[in-house]
């Protein structure tokens, strides 16, 4: 892919700029192929959300880290949950 083709043209800046300038309403209005979304019942809110994760050093019991790793699945987002828990609950 070349940098041709990542480029906008101004015609394309044009189009943007006139979609910027509209009402969300007026912007459904567009495209009538598009149906309108009116059942939420099966949406999952949240799905596609992956925190951002940084990766740390921490010191930890080694009974702790033991007991962590000795569950079924990776200890280390395991131990993400419990913090994560903890953090909830200390919120309220």
């Amino acid at each position: 892919m070349s940098d041709d083709d990542t480029k906008i043209t101004p015609e394309m800046q044009a189009e943007l700029e006139q979609l910027a300038a509209m009402a969300d309403e007026d912007i459904d209005l567009m495209d009538p192929d598009v149906p309108e979304v009116t059942d939420w019942r099966g949406a999952v809110r949240g799905q596609f959300y992956r925190p951002v994760k940084k990766p740390i050093t921490i010191r930890v019991d080694a009974d702790v880290l033991a007991w962590f790793q000795a569950q079924e699945g990776p200890y280390q987002r395991r131990m993400n949950a419990a913090l994560r828990d903890y953090m909830n609950r200390r919120r309220r």
